[in-house]
């Protein structure tokens, strides 16, 4: 069967979904339809013209290649299509971004046909995706004396491809639709259990609000309704895009609410307009504005306060809200770009400038921020080449800086990897900073987008000034089905071709390793200075200082070695106090959380800020458990300040996993694992000799807030509650209800224990095995009355268990063991009451795969308590997941319900849970003397 007709067959099985034919990506496809356009008497003619113009993958799909080599055949004339004349070949060139387009319009441009290369020079003024190997074929023309050449560099040093584009609108008329009460997940906007359809962009469009369709009936009512105007997509009582970093959930928004980006290029939408009564998560705003879309804080409901100025609370203590101005859904309200402010009707409801910030404003201007941060470095190439200074065209970066002030741990890690900032000027937070990135992840979720965006962005090799780049396969390793099969291995040659180490090797030479992705990043970051980018939202080191992102930033910094943000504030943690021997570092890091509501009452002063927190003593895997939560608090990110004698410990654990990697035979030509451990090998130098101390703040920097949290009054485990009966529908599944064990007075019934996910390690998984034997010994046998599914997060771990004597036991009372070389090929449905061995992985914290099932309560260690991630609702009750440390989960799942207090002292006898102790010293450098400032 040909290509064609294979494609014609998978048309007909999409219309029965009501799909669209699938983009092209295909150069077999597309040199085929090619053929039937040029026989003019083809019946498949009509419909090949249509898909060779409307329906091909732009970038560096193989297909875009056969467009672009096809369009300058006509362009030079040696083909003739009558639909397709010169010029409207040269209008489908522009639209290719990057790539063969770029090498054919190169090509014409730099010919001999004088009119021909000024219409090619024309486009390429309004490209901006050039790659080096394109910048130098300009260099080398411009030097031999091209005027063409010469031509298109002075428009590319003063901008035009940036200048020439309209300005935003000034005025831009909304209407509302309310998606959610209270906190809206990307789980809502791009369900999890439908990650596998991410990069089939109109098939995974219809999961939007988890394939509602009512839902997205009324927003399809509402556009009708209102023709001329925008749709704003609101988050009441809540705060829009939380929990993980998913391209694909501004992809389905930008896709109902958004503005096509090409006429050309199906599916792909930008713009979208996004708010929340409490903003936009700090993860999710950055994917807006990788769309050029625009995210408001409304801040429309606002704590009440009585006529003394206190917030009023209710019978619970909490913070009485009351409304300002109504966002209901079909409120009509006008965005003034111009004036910064939303009005209804006359009256200004709220200054709204944070979401257009100059910078912003470019975002939107040139339709997202890859064409600005790309537009930048071809602005200096050109203006380098010419040899003329830089024309001031982008808004200048905020450059702030406090004389006398020190330095935050974010602050020094940033003015180490700052690149185009003043000389010698130091920044502090607000400044807007372009960074050069050490390590990039990617997870195998969203990395097919990420590998969609790289070649739509026509990278074809991952920047030299990366360290080391990383593509997992813990998201899908729990069941390798239909769809695994025939995404992932995909995923894994695009990403090893690029230069990314990958969990599963495409030539089939090492052991597929499904380790949690997040772990291994902290593996393989062995600089406490170093910039951490991955595609999730847990990418949260215990070493340096990272930034969970989209797929789109992942790609950018993949491709080109940086990232662009603003330094953020930070928010400084220590602790007092001893802990407890029978509690767990779990509870502190709950405790944390409620400690730090409560003293600031019931803001969240994490939110969107660094946590610095100074946790000293712990070494990476156990800081590790900190840092990941750190993403619950609604935090952009955290930083570990450790000791010296902590921080070797943890690079020499580093250097050990990284060389099992290697010993695997994971590492590439580049040698890029050996290189991590020649590099933490002279950072461990570095401290040993006092050259370069670990990385802490200044003694008298600045912190948006302090907060030292009190481990003497930790007396009980605490649990982060979904809280799903709560009256008040804003205040369900955040992690912000945590509850001590004792107020559920060993009552509540638990119907599934998880211990996995990114948030345990190796001593979690001991513990399990520690109480095991503690429980044999007390009773004579352990039985389940629920069942308990246990995942290491890494192989390494599994190995090391079974090296000392833990994993026996395990195997002793488990019903089923994962078996790699019969992995499950479907999602299990029901569970026994029995402990499951599962692959490493995400398993249910990620809930594409496997669930609890419908209805379940669950105790886990894991992250996610949002409605329908680990369990979904039934119709005898809710769903709830709640969050406790690995040995209440333990014990749960052992008693089918919460344990009392002294029920869990008893099981936790004699087991060491944390060796946490407060560092005796403050962990700070000594104040600065004016700017001065070493690395």
């Amino acid at each position: 069967m040909s290509k064609y007709s294979e494609y014609l067959k998978e048309i007909e099985e999409r219309k029965a979904q009501s799909l669209h034919p699938k983009p092209i990506d295909s150069a077999e496809l597309l040199a085929e339809i090619i053929e039937q356009i040029k026989d003019l008497n083809n019946e498949h003619r009509k419909d090949s013209l249509n898909f060779f113009i409307y329906n091909v993958l732009p970038g560096t799909t193989s297909a875009a290649g056969v467009k672009a080599d096809f369009l300058k055949e006509i362009i030079l004339g040696d083909s003739v299509v009558e639909e397709i004349s010169p010029a409207f070949a040269f209008e489908q060139l522009s639209h290719m971004k990057g790539g063969p387009s770029i090498d054919v319009l190169l090509d014409l441009a730099l010919g001999d046909n004088k009119s021909i290369a000024t219409e090619a020079a024309e486009v390429l003024k309004t490209q901006v995706f050039l790659y080096e190997a394109d910048m130098e074929r300009l260099e080398v023309a411009f030097k031999s004396g091209n005027e063409v050449a010469k031509e298109i560099l002075e428009s590319y040093a003063q901008a035009e491809f940036f200048t020439k584009l309209p300005e935003v609108e000034e005025q831009i008329e909304v209407v509302t639709y309310i998606a959610g009460v209270g906190d809206i997940s990307t789980d809502l906007l791009s369900p999890g259990s439908d990650a596998h359809s991410r990069s089939d962009r109109e098939l995974h469009g219809k999961s939007m609000f988890e394939h509602d369709t009512k839902r997205q009936n009324e927003l399809l009512a509402l556009q009708e309704k209102h023709p001329d105007k925008r749709v704003m997509l609101i988050a009441e009582k809540g705060t829009m895009g939380v929990g993980s970093s998913r391209m694909s959930g501004v992809n389905n928004v930008a896709l109902w609410i958004g503005k096509q980006a090409s006429p050309y290029v199906p599916f792909i939408n930008i713009a979208p307009i996004v708010a929340g009564t409490n903003g936009i998560s700090p993860i999710f705003l950055t994917t807006v504005g990788v769309t050029g879309g625009i995210g408001l804080d409304l801040q429309n409901w606002v704590k009440k306060k009585d006529a003394n100025g206190n917030t009023v609370v209710d019978e619970d203590g909490e913070p009485v809200l009351e409304q300002t101005y109504s966002i209901d859904t079909g409120t009509v309200l006008t965005i003034n770009t111009k004036e910064k402010k939303l009005y209804q009707g006359d009256k200004v409801l709220k200054d709204i400038s944070a979401a257009f910030t100059p910078q912003k404003m470019e975002f939107m201007r040139a339709g997202g921020s890859y064409a600005v941060v790309f537009g930048k470095k071809l602005q200096t190439f050109a203006a380098k080449t010419l040899g003329i200074n830089l024309p001031p065209v982008f808004a200048p970066n905020k450059e702030i800086s406090h004389e006398g002030q020190g330095l935050t741990a974010v602050e020094k890690i940033f003015n180490k990897n700052a690149v185009g900032t003043t000389p010698g000027k130091v920044l502090h937070a607000g400044s807007d900073v372009r960074v050069e990135v050490n390590i990039v992840g990617s997870q195998d979720t969203t990395g097919l987008m990420t590998s969609q965006e790289l070649e739509a962005m026509a990278a074809t090799v991952i920047s030299p000034i990366v360290d080391g780049g990383y593509q997992s396969g813990c998201h899908t390793a729990s069941v390798w089905d239909l769809k695994a099969q025939e995404n992932i291995p995909k995923l894994m040659r695009f990403m090893n071709d690029f230069g990314l180490i990958t969990a599963r090797d495409p030539k089939g030479v090492y052991h597929s390793m499904t380790d949690v992705i997040h772990k291994v990043l902290n593996d393989i970051t062995v600089d406490d200075w170093a910039i951490i980018i991955g595609g999730d939202s847990h990418t949260r080191m215990s070493k340096g200082v990272a930034f969970g992102a989209d797929s789109g930033t992942v790609a950018l910094a993949l491709a080109t070695g940086e990232a662009s943000m603003p330094i953020p504030e930070s928010v400084k943690v220590t602790f007092k106090g001893e802990m407890n021997d029978y509690m767990d570092f779990r509870d502190v890091v709950h405790a944390t959380q409620a400690q730090m509501l409560k003293k600031f009452g019931g803001e969240n002063v994490f939110q969107g800020r660094i946590i610095e927190v100074h946790i000293g003593t712990l070494p990476s895997d156990q800081a590790f458990t900190f840092t990941d939560w750190t993403a619950e608090m609604k935090a952009k990110a955290s930083i570990c300040i450790s000791q010296d004698d902590t921080l070797i410990e943890s690079l020499e654990i580093a250097k050990g996993r990284i060389q099992i990697m290697i010993d695997k035979g994971m590492d590439n030509e580049k040698q890029v694992l050996q290189g991590l451990i020649d590099k933490a090998n002279k950072r461990i130098d570095e401290i040993r000799s006092g050259e370069k101390p670990p990385l802490a703040p200044d003694e008298n920097a600045k912190y948006y807030a302090e907060f030292v949290v009190d481990l003497d009054i930790i007396d009980e485990p605490m649990i982060a509650d979904p809280d799903v009966h709560n009256e008040d529908v804003s205040k369900r599944y955040t992690h912000d209800t945590i509850r001590e064990l004792s107020y559920y007075e060993g009552e509540k019934h638990v119907d599934l224990g998880f211990v996995g996910s990114c948030m345990v390690h190796k001593g979690d998984i001991k513990i399990v095995s520690k109480m095991l034997r503690n429980l044999e010994e007390q009773q004579g046998k352990v039985e389940f009355k629920a069942p308990l599914v246990v995942t290491a997060p890494t192989y390494n771990i599994i190995d090391e268990l079974k090296s000392e004597g833990d994993w026996e036991i395990l195997q002793k009372y488990s019903g089923f063991e994962f078996d790699d070389a019969a992995p499950k090929s479907s999602a299990r449905t029901e569970y026994d009451n029995i402990l499951y061995l599962e692959r490493p992985g995400c398993n249910l914290c990620m809930g594409n795969q496997e669930k609890a099932e419908k209805g379940d309560t669950v105790m886990a260690t894991s992250t996610r308590l949002f409605q329908g991630r680990v369990v979904k609702d039934s119709d005898r009750k809710k769903g709830e997941s709640l969050l406790a440390s690995t040995p209440v989960v333990v014990l749960s799942a052992i008693l089918g319900r919460t344990p009392t207090i002294e029920e869990y002292k008893t099981a936790v006898k004699g087991i060491k849970l944390t060796q946490f102790a407060p560092p005796l010293k403050k962990m700070t450098a000594s104040p600065m003397s004016g700017h001065q400032i070493s690395y």
